[in-house]
Parts: structure tokens; C-alpha cells; sequence
């Protein structure tokens, strides 16, 4: 019995319709992430270089991270015991300047740099997550060959720096300081938060240093304001309750430091946060609002040095 245009075709479907679905489902050659511009590449008439000068800090230099060039500094002793300072949202690493050249002074080597999208740092066209940020960390602590630090981060940058001691442990040497932590804010207060950034109070401030850069970086930065909303929605401001509980875990020594009229991470976090990791020691600074470590910087640096100490006791002042 000879075959028949209808056997020749169900001899024939299968395999073509299994080419079709390979070639429909097999994956995609990867692409490379387009990378925005930094503040290094504005002109220099920009009054960017005036507000926030590329060599604010000693030892300077740039390394290029498979997802753009990053911006760091190393001041300090260079046999000082290892710090890394992590800013939050908005505000490079300007908004430690009140605070790290105490920290080296005092013979701390200190690790400061722009996370992506901010400052001096390039901006890639991707999903501003909490991986995106520990990751950065742990390859910029490989590039300056540093086994372990540390960690203090301020705002997103305690997300950040909880979320690296879940990720990365052996990167953090036993202590972990966390200012105006954020990580496990509420979709509410996050916009509530994004509301009160764009009132008329906060813009006056903003036209102050260092808070005026945030206002460079919205007008001179392509990718600034797309980096910050998808920190807001995607980072490590909110959802880290796994990382604060793994903090708990760890054994390292914690200081939380908020004030109590902080309307961006309210107060009430720190409890919050302190629930999470029952060993974590509360310093409450009275009055002291976001950004506390310009406005009680003073305070904050005690508190800080006394925490670091090897004699730290778990009763810090304040």
C-alpha cells in the first residue's frame, strides 16, 4: 500500500514543528547592558565639579566593573583596620565627608566609593536590585584586595550593607552600623517618602550642600532618575527581612543609630529592625532627622568610634 499525501504529511509535521519550537524557545545571545555617563563626563564648566570635586577624598581611582566604571576612594593608614562606608538613595559619597576623614584620622583605612547610578559611578540600563548593589561590593572589595571589612551603611546603603552580610559573610569582619536603615520600609511609607523628597522644604535644602547634588544629578545624569525609581521599587529598601534575620545569625556585633525625626525612614524602623536582630544595640539620637550624619555628624562619629573599638561592649553612648 503506497502512502498517502496525509502519511507524508504526518511524517513531516513533527520534526517541523519541532524546529519551529526550538527555534522559538532557544535562548537569546546576551546582550550587553547599555551603560550611562557619569558626572566625570560633564564639562567642566558644570558647577557639579565645584559642588562635589572628584578628588573630595585622597586616593582616588576608577575600576571597571563588568557592568561600568565605579568610583572609589581609600583614605586612611594603609595598615588601619578595614571600614567600607555604603550612602543610601539619592546622595555620592559626599555624604560622608563629615564623617570618614574622622574614621581615617583616627587610623581607620576607610573604603568609600558611588554606587551605580550615582556621582562618579557609570549607570546601567538595568534593575536597580539589592543583587545589583552586593554585588558591586564584593567585586570592588576583590579589585582593592580586601578579604573582609567593616560594613556601615546609611538609609538604602543599610539595606545594602545587611543584605552583603547575608550575601556575602566572609566579606564582613564582625561588625555591621546601620544609620536611618532602610530594608523593610512599607509601600506606603515609600511613597509617602517619595512625596515628601519633591516638597517645597526638601527642595529649599536641596539647593544646599551636599544635598544640592541630588539636584545635579536629576539635571545632568541621563539614567539618575531612572536608577533611583527602580531602587525605590525593585532595591533594597523594603522586603529584607530574610537578610536582617540572617544578620541575627551571624554573630557580628550590630549598631543601629536613627534619629527620631527622620521623616524619610521614620523611627519606628529601628525597633522594627531591632526586633528582627535582638542582639543589634539601639543608639537614638533626639531630633536627629535623615540626614544625621551632617546635621549630628559630631554625634554620630562617637557613637561610630566607640562601636568599632575592640573593647566595644554592646552599651554604646547616646
Amino acid at each position: 500500500m503506497g502512502s498517502t499525501p496525509f502519511h507524508r504529511l504526518a511524517l513531516v509535521l513533527p520534526p517541523l514543528f519541532l524546529t519551529v519550537y526550538l527555534l522559538a524557545s532557544f535562548p537569546r545571545p546576551p546582550t550587553v547592558p547599555i551603560i550611562h555617563t557619569s558626572l566625570a563626563h560633564l564639562p567642566s564648566s558644570s558647577p557639579s565639579w565645584d559642588v562635589y570635586p572628584e578628588d573630595l577624598y585622597s586616593g582616588g581611582a576608577y575600576v571597571n566593573l563588568p557592568l561600568g566604571r565605579v568610583r572609589y576612594w581609600l583614605i586612611g593608614p594603609e595598615d588601619g583596620r578595614r571600614i567600607v562606608l555604603i550612602h543610601g538613595l539619592s546622595i555620592p559619597a559626599i555624604v560622608w565627608k563629615d564623617v570618614a576623614p574622622v574614621l581615617a584620622s583616627r587610623g581607620y583605612r576607610v573604603l568609600l566609593y558611588d554606587l551605580y547610578g550615582r556621582g562618579y559611578s557609570d549607570a546601567p540600563q538595568v534593575t536597580y536590585d539589592t543583587a545589583l548593589y552586593t554585588t558591586q561590593l564584593a567585586l570592588l572589595m576583590q579589585h582593592v584586595k580586601w578579604d573582609n571589612a567593616f560594613i556601615v551603611g546609611l538609609s538604602m546603603g543599610g539595606g545594602i550593607a545587611t543584605a552583603f552580610s547575608a550575601h556575602f559573610p566572609h566579606l564582613v569582619n564582625g561588625k555591621v552600623a546601620l544609620i536611618a536603615s532602610a530594608g523593610i520600609m512599607e509601600s506606603s511609607d515609600i511613597s509617602r517618602t517619595a512625596k515628601f523628597m519633591s516638597t517645597p522644604l526638601v527642595q529649599t535644602v536641596s539647593a544646599l550642600p551636599p544635598f544640592q547634588i541630588v539636584r545635579l544629578q536629576t539635571a545632568h545624569l541621563p539614567h539618575y532618575n531612572a536608577a533611583v525609581a527602580s531602587s525605590l521599587r525593585d532595591g533594597p529598601i523594603r522586603g529584607l527581612h530574610f537578610a536582617f534575620q540572617s544578620l541575627a545569625r551571624s554573630g557580628n556585633q550590630v549598631l543601629l543609630i536613627h534619629g527620631t525625626s527622620d521623616k524619610t525612614v521614620p523611627y519606628k524602623y529601628a525597633s522594627k529592625i531591632q526586633s528582627l536582630v535582638p542582639q543589634a544595640d539601639l543608639a537614638t539620637i533626639n531630633d536627629g532627622g535623615h540626614d544625621v550624619i551632617v546635621t549630628h555628624a559630631s554625634e554620630v562619629n562617637a557613637l561610630l568610634l566607640h562601636f568599632l573599638a575592640d573593647e566595644y561592649s554592646y552599651k554604646p553612648r547616646g
